[in-house]
């Protein structure tokens, strides 16, 4: 088998709703969309979520990777040899990981379709389904009762608050939405570095009461001896997301024993080889993984999802990126009944990009 051709292409998605986290307003998103194809008639599919915050990259620097560099180092090549390809792109693509997420999901399709088998299949298939959170951005009081109580309706069991500009009215809508759901729901909270250790460890002490079940990235992540002081202790599992962006980042937070949990991005870290490696180096650890999202394609989330399937160090997902993206390519990648995400039944990542 060889590959005869390589596609990017970006596109624009507008929110339905837009959100605010702590670094950010978010209206739209852009992701870069890629198809491989071989002389087998066997066409693999991938995309990048570039963010110039989260990334370094975007979708211009990440079209121009794909056509410059990654192309030329993939036609004629086999995309079975996928561990070849991947070291052989691994110096280029270092430094821009949605690119090198794009390349590795989309070779990761070619190799399910080859053998006729879902992807989750085919890396272990440890679970067939995943329960993810959804996310509500930071807003008063009463607007995030209001969207707890509507996400809970549509049936989904976990909710993850975003905050990290004002504590004393993160911990006020954390606890009011404890009170509006009850205790069934799962509650989680993401600062996005938002806070100070002082600030974190206040929050960690007033919201004891709500039951959350982590707190992500509370504080900067260059500095992660702070995510130690405030692991060590809080009473509430501290998750590194920001953070988790290599493997040596994940095995120097493992080995120093500073959080409870991982927040892998397949985006951020370089895809799903890379995300597996990471996953290892957890498990090693006897931390938790949690499989996070960018504001990504369905196609994004259905790699996340088959790499959450696969892997039993993998706890938690916050696959919500592509909810309320308007004219995504990638719809119905996924499936989602009652919070909870299914592949589809096809081989590979289930899904083929139109033409």
């Amino acid at each position: 088998m060889k590959i005869t051709r390589v596609e990017a292409w970006a596109v624009t998605m507008r929110l339905t709703e837009p959100y605010t986290a702590a670094y950010d307003v978010l209206e739209a998103t852009t992701n870069v969309f890629l198809r491989i194809a071989t002389d087998r008639r066997i066409v693999g599919c991938g995309c990048a979520a570039p963010d110039q915050q989260a990334t370094g990259e975007t979708a211009e620097s990440v079209l121009n990777t794909l056509r410059t560099m990654v192309e030329p180092a993939l036609k004629g090549a086999d995309p079975l040899r996928s561990a070849m390809l991947r070291e052989r792109l691994w110096p280029a693509l270092r430094d821009e990981p949605s690119a090198m997420a794009a390349v590795d999901m989309a070779l990761y399709d070619i190799l399910g379709k080859r053998c006729d088998l879902p992807l989750w299949k085919l890396l272990g298939g440890y679970r067939e389904s995943m329960r993810t959170s959804v996310t509500i951005g930071i807003q008063s009081v009463e607007g995030t009762v209001r969207q707890a109580r509507c996400f809970v309706a549509e049936g989904f069991q976990a909710l993850k608050i975003k905050g990290g500009l004002d504590v004393e009215t993160d911990v006020a809508r954390v606890h009011q939405v404890r009170e509006a759901v009850g205790r069934e729901i799962g509650l989680r909270f993401d600062a996005n570095q938002g806070y100070t250790a002082e600030q974190a460890l206040w929050f960690i002490d007033q919201a004891r009461g709500a039951g959350l079940e982590t707190l992500e990235q509370p504080t900067f992540q260059a500095e992660p001896d702070l995510l130690g002081q405030v692991a060590s202790r809080g009473s509430v599992p501290i998750m590194a997301d920001e953070s988790v962006t290599t493997l040596r980042g994940a095995f120097r937070l493992a080995r120093d024993n500073l959080v409870d949990m991982l927040n892998v991005k397949l985006m951020k870290v370089g895809g799903i080889a890379e995300g597996l490696k990471i996953c290892a180096v957890a498990r090693a650890a006897k931390l938790d993984v949690m499989v996070g999202s960018m504001d990504e394609s369905a196609l994004g989330i259905a790699a996340g999802l088959h790499f959450a399937l696969a892997d039993a160090s993998i706890a938690y997902a916050d696959l919500d990126g592509h909810l309320g993206l308007v004219g995504d390519p990638g719809d119905g990648a996924v499936r989602l009944r009652a919070g909870t995400l299914f592949p589809t039944d096809q081989a590979g990542l289930g899904f083929d990009l139109r033409d």
